[in-house]
């Protein structure tokens, strides 16, 4: 296998709950709302339309974690039937809180971004700039729902959010029109919806990033054509998942710097002490200077 990641048993729960028996639902945590999502980066949007109506925990909030493989304890289950309200990625992508969603006898309602996207084939939907402001929107109504008296702080809460990414969404298309056509490489498909966005040409070969996703090893033919990409100057960038690490991906980073082929590092998750505006806002800024164009 290439992928290596941190062991997920030192996975930080980031519930701000102490412990998670006390202060955990609107009935026993003095009136305030618990919405439970299933990483930090969900967790972000989820803070940005609740404000400070409601208590927001994530699961999964540790940048060297991944939920693809994480399995959630019997605190966790805890977690999620004390919620009044769950966000998950879906499509896969966290399957333990599904998983674990579909085990309780009264589920609280879940908001699944996969399915509100409408999108398919790529489950990475928190870099589809559209997704994020929908599921806000989607968010402010489920909240409405539980918390009646405050849903218009809601709507608006989400309404300011929805503002900042439709400045994101105009950024990158006005990137676009100086980036677009650019070749480029990645090492697995998690920004691929940003990079679409920006009209970028992904060379990686198929069967290389199939690879790295199936957590199998890459083909030497595979890994040849993927490493000519960096000495033969096809591709200008390498948008390198730094979650992701392993003795092939390695190689390819290796091989893009050996040839001086600038390398964008990507994340899954939220670096510590940043929100989602302030992340995708540095993930663009990196993309248009690998790119030589104006940031």
């Amino acid at each position: 296998m290439d992928r290596r990641r941190t062991a997920v048993a030192g996975l930080v729960l980031s519930l701000a709950v102490a412990g998670l028996t006390g202060c955990a639902t609107s009935d026993d945590n003095d009136g305030r709302i618990l919405v439970v999502t299933s990483t930090n980066v969900w967790g972000d949007v989820a803070s940005q339309v609740a404000g400070d109506l409601a208590d927001v925990t994530s699961i999964v909030s540790d940048p060297s974690a991944d939920p693809h493989s994480y399995e959630g304890s019997a605190r966790v289950q805890l977690a999620l039937s004390k919620a009044d309200l769950v966000v998950v990625n879906g499509g896969g992508y966290d399957d333990f809180a599904t998983t674990m969603l579909s085990g309780l006898t009264s589920p609280p309602p879940v908001i699944d971004a996969v399915k509100v996207s409408g999108l398919s084939g790529n489950e990475h939907v928190w870099y589809h700039l559209p997704t994020v402001a929908a599921v806000a929107d989607e968010i402010a109504t489920q909240l409405g729902t539980v918390d009646p008296d405050h849903a218009q702080t809601y709507t608006a809460n989400a309404a300011a959010f929805t503002t900042n990414i439709d400045a994101l969404v105009t950024r990158t298309a006005d990137l676009a029109q100086t980036v677009a056509g650019q070749p480029v490489a990645l090492t697995e498909p998690v920004p691929g919806y940003l990079l679409e966005a920006l009209g970028l040409v992904d060379k990686t070969p198929a069967k290389f990033a199939q690879a790295i996703e199936d957590e199998t090893d890459v083909a030497p033919t595979v890994m040849r054509d993927t490493l000519a990409l960096f000495t033969d100057h096809e591709v200008v960038v390498l948008v390198y998942n730094s979650q992701t690490t392993g003795p092939q991906t390695e190689q390819v980073l290796t091989r893009a710097r050996e040839c001086q082929i600038p390398v964008v590092a990507v994340t899954e998750t939220l670096p510590a002490g940043t929100d989602y505006v302030t992340w995708m806002t540095a993930t663009i800024d990196a993309l248009a200077q690998a790119l030589g164009a104006d940031a």
